[in-house]
């Protein structure tokens, strides 16, 4: 597991959000880099349902693409794994995100004006 990591970060689910068609341009490679590494250098994930949601409604409420939740195993990330926060609750891919890290695929549901209300369904086709 990476570095930074500990026992409050192995228990958390940890989450990445992802526009469905930016996944899926990315099916056939084994690891995963988003929109935006190239300037940021890392992967944002947080812990938690709740969390993953205000993040998708502060920074892509307005944006209309489909969204999925990506959900990840630090322990299988190769990458350097570190928290910026005191709070532990967002964990930096200091590199990319093997495919076999990711446990679940499932669907972000949004209200009518794009907020993102909860975390729906399994998306299986969008696993592997």
């Amino acid at each position: 597991m990476g570095e930074g990591n500990g026992e409050q970060a192995a228990a958390a689910v940890t989450l990445h959000l992802v526009p469905e068609e930016v996944w899926l341009a990315r099916r056939g490679e084994s690891r995963y880099l988003p929109e935006g590494f190239s300037g940021e250098g890392f992967i944002h994930c947080t812990h938690g349902g709740d969390a993953v949601i205000e993040v998708g409604n502060r920074y892509y409420r307005d944006d209309p693409r489909p969204y999925l939740v990506l959900e990840v195993d630090l322990e299988h990330v190769a990458a350097p794994v570190i928290y910026e926060d005191d709070e532990r609750r967002f964990p930096h891919i200091h590199g990319p995100l093997e495919r076999h890290a990711v446990r679940r695929v499932r669907r972000l549901e949004r209200a009518a004006d794009g907020t993102f209300v909860a975390i729906g369904e399994l998306a299986p086709e969008h696993l592997g």
